[in-house]
């Protein structure tokens, strides 16, 4: 049984930063990779950053760049710090494993206005 819980999203303007967070509890079920998904208006949930237990990361073109992952291990917590916000950034963001769990905590909205 894994929790998920996303936090840190909001209403900015285009070219600002945000930082999420989530927080993770329960058994990973041997998955050793965490990722970023966002869910844009009207589209499908799409992987966008990953992290794994070594701290490698994988970022895919839209954001690489704008996009940091990192993480606290004694926390639990997984970070994405977003910089240089655009409009198509707006959507919902979500943590989860690679590849995820059949569960899904409610995301953290972004909303990008210019």
């Amino acid at each position: 049984q894994v929790q998920l819980v996303e936090s840190g999203g909001g209403l900015v303007q285009a070219g600002e930063s945000l930082r999420l967070s989530c927080v993770i509890s329960g058994s990973p079920f041997g998955r050793n990779r965490v990722g970023w998904y966002r869910q844009p208006p009207g589209e499908e949930r799409e992987l966008v950053a990953t992290i794994a237990n070594d701290g490698s990361t994988t970022y895919e073109d839209a954001v690489q760049g704008r996009f940091t992952l990192t993480r606290d291990n004694r926390k639990n917590t997984w970070y994405l710090q977003i910089d240089r916000l655009k409009p198509e950034d707006t959507a919902v963001y979500f943590c989860n494993y690679v590849p995820p769990m059949r569960n899904w905590g409610q995301g953290t909205r972004v909303t990008v206005s210019s």
